[in-house]
């Protein structure tokens, strides 16, 4: 998943929009965008929608981030879209693997009273929303099955943190938070899931959003979440392998292939070791079953 779209569960207008908008995932947002008065009616919207969504063809990965454990309003979030057959459930404000092994077992629990097969819906955990969470970052291996992905957060962990903003006067990310997002990419690489980049709130800066996608992707992460539909495309870009980078990894992989025995090739007179033979099969997943950058 490339580009994850985040897209409030109380407004079908914006849910039917969002599906045309080239995102492959929606995140159904239970959580921050929902007044807690209107969680009942959000969570009964997420259902239909996922109901009339989920049976159709060529759509994408459909996600709901339910309210975090801490709340006690996880289970009614459960209860009501589990049902509906969501591809995954986004875990916010996640404090190391024993979140995600409580969620487990909610969901077992309801998949098997919602003839769901057991462990189809797929977990994301959002890993560095408060305090705690910082120095738990590398316990999600061996938590879930169901782990697919962790991705990161700024917005709570700053409130947390009592500071005044999580960005400076030029837009890049403080230290703080540059931490949390190094920490979300090692637990990552940990626990054997993707890296998936965080939000950028302004939404109108294309630019600078597009300088941070470029940097997320030449840091690990294999895609980022969107605020605002205008923010898909850029993320598809900057997250899909050109032709060139295609070719240059596949010359790496042909190049070990001829020399199985080799630890240090060259490829067009560049060195390249085991782990450019590990970036490039990355790249060349990647590019499976997707249209090119610059197609």
């Amino acid at each position: 998943m490339r580009s994850l779209l985040f897209v409030p569960a109380d407004s079908p207008k914006k849910l039917t929009k969002a599906m045309t908008c080239e995102a492959d995932a929606l995140i159904i947002d239970l959580e921050d965008s929902v007044a807690l008065d209107g969680k009942a009616s959000a969570r009964q919207g997420a259902a239909a929608f996922l109901k009339e969504t989920v049976p159709a063809k060529d759509r994408p990965h459909l996600i709901v981030r339910v309210n975090s454990l801490r709340t006690g309003l996880t289970d009614a979030d459960l209860d009501a879209v589990i049902p509906s057959k969501p591809d995954a459930i986004m875990l916010p404000k996640a404090e190391g693997g024993a979140s995600v092994t409580h969620l487990d077992a909610k969901l077992a629990v309801r998949e098997a009273t919602s003839d769901v097969a057991d462990g189809a819906t797929k977990i994301l955990a959002i890993a560095t929303e408060t305090a705690a969470a910082l120095f738990v970052a590398g316990t999600f291996a061996g938590s879930s099955k169901r782990l697919a992905a962790l991705t990161w957060g700024a917005e709570d962990l700053s409130a947390e943190l009592g500071a005044e903003t999580n960005r400076g006067a030029d837009g890049v990310l403080l230290d703080p938070y540059r931490l949390a997002r190094v920490l979300c990419l090692a637990g990552a690489a940990t626990a054997g899931v993707l890296a998936i980049d965080t939000v950028f709130t302004d939404f109108h800066d294309r630019e600078a959003f597009r300088r941070e996608s470029a940097a997320g992707r030449r840091d690990g992460f294999i895609g980022k979440m969107a605020i605002h539909p205008s923010q898909v495309p850029i993320i598809n870009e900057a997250f899909t392998p050109t032709h060139e980078a295609i070719a240059h990894a596949q010359a790496i992989v042909d190049a070990f292939a001829a020399n199985p025995d080799a630890g240090v090739i060259s490829v067009a007179g560049v060195m390249a070791d085991r782990p450019h033979l590990t970036r490039a099969r990355q790249v060349l997943e990647r590019a499976r079953h997707r249209p090119r950058a610059d197609d």
